[in-house]
């Protein structure tokens, strides 16, 4: 068999890379459902839930490539003509949905590797393929966005799928005719092909309407951002009337999971500082922050922080850091006391500390153990979820600015 197409009938490059596209989406449609609706409430369940989502994703990047020799293969040969194109709605029609499993077999695993791309978390793609695409950054508005196109592609790609299956089916129950027959392998149909249609961009367009249309729809029920819904209303924090205001900053939290860093950050926190520089030793303050628990954002494993394993936030939507900082001579240091999940821990965090005029930036970090505050009892696995976990503080204050 010739590894061409011809006007007539499919070459074996043509076949094998049809068949080849037929079983990966087979493949990676079910693993992304199954991972999806798998538990995680215990360690084995998570590990079993992130190897599947790590084969899903990887058989969909490699689809995605394989997609793209597909296309260009296509785009380098003739096409069969349709064996009957005196049926001019329904040859339209399967060409519409040709474009439409062309451009969902790119826009499905892309919109997913953004996703993957944009975000941090479990279930990497495995080797060969990398977990970062350029000009993609960590953003959190952007994989949820990406989340969403992934979803509505993956329908429109479904249903593209089900009316190709649909009309093979048909053509050789009903028809039976050699529409079907001439993508089997071994197969060589030949017939006497009328003059085809010449419909230019018409199904093409016509696609492109489908996908805005599914766009729509998607945005209608709010799919591009669902990373909002907490598992708890964030708590409205006390204003603070502190000797020293901050006026920007980041606390922040780096966590190894499944041999990946995974970092967030809170957004809502308040700090009461009390602080005087000419100390030179001894203590020479003391500050009290309070947190909301569900202002954090962790990339990808943001809502099961927040379930009643980890930080429990519908119980305990707040944390509260209270301590006096020491000017020793190994330099600052705030030394006190973390609450967190009702339960009390000594915390030493040392810091870098410059002062010019009303202005003071201060850096720091430490390093807690989650087993301390009974977050994520059910992981013992370290590989899985790594018991340190690192805070770190970046922040600029100005002296009476209340």
């Amino acid at each position: 068999m010739s590894a061409s197409n011809s006007t007539t009938h499919y070459g074996s490059v043509a076949k094998t890379l049809h068949w080849l596209t037929a079983l990966g989406i087979l493949v990676v449609i079910p693993l992304g459902i199954i991972a999806n609706d798998m538990p995680y409430d215990t360690a084995e369940q998570l590990a079993d839930k992130a190897w599947l989502f790590s084969l899903h994703k990887t058989v969909g990047v490699t689809l995605f490539f394989v997609a793209l020799v597909r296309i260009l293969w296509a785009v380098t040969q003739p096409k069969p003509a349709a064996i009957h194109p005196d049926r001019k709605a329904e040859t339209l029609l399967a060409e519409i949905v040709h474009w439409l499993l062309y451009g969902s077999l790119v826009l499905v695993p892309l919109s997913g590797w953004v996703h993957h791309a944009a975000t941090e978390g479990f279930a990497p793609i495995w080797w060969p393929f990398g977990q970062n695409l350029p000009l993609v950054p960590e953003n959190l508005a952007l994989s949820e966005t990406a989340a969403g196109l992934h979803i509505v592609f993956e329908r429109v790609l479904v249903i593209s799928l089900i009316l190709h299956i649909a009309g093979a089916i048909k053509h050789a129950v009903i028809d039976k005719d050699q529409t079907l027959a001439r993508m089997l392998p071994g197969r060589k149909v030949k017939f006497d092909p009328a003059k085809r249609p010449n419909r230019g961009l018409v199904p093409p367009v016509l696609a492109v309407l489908v996908w805005a249309a599914a766009l729509g729809v998607g945005s209608m029920f709010g799919v591009y951002h669902k990373g909002g819904a907490i598992a708890a209303e964030a708590p409205a924090l006390q204003q603070v009337e502190s000797e020293w205001a901050v006026t920007e900053g980041t606390l922040g939290i780096t966590v190894e999971q499944m041999g990946a860093e995974v970092s967030g950050s809170f957004s809502d926190w308040t700090a009461d500082i009390r602080f005087d520089e000419t100390v030179t030793d001894g203590q020479a303050g003391a500050v009290d922050v309070e947190i909301a628990i569900t202002s954090l954002t962790l990339g990808s494993v943001t809502q099961q922080a927040m379930g009643p394993d980890y930080f429990a936030s519908s119980e305990f939507p707040t944390a509260r850091f209270g301590a006096d900082i020491l000017n020793t001579t190994e330099g600052y240091v705030a030394e006190g006391s973390l609450t967190l999940r009702g339960l009390e821990q000594a915390v030493s965090l040392p810091f870098d500390l410059t002062v010019e005029g009303d202005i003071a930036r201060m850096q720091g970090s430490t390093v807690l153990d989650r087993r301390n505050f009974d977050i994520g009892n059910g992981m013992t696995d370290e590989s899985q979820l790594g018991f340190e976990v690192i805070v770190s503080v970046d922040l600029t204050a100005e002296r009476g600015g209340d």
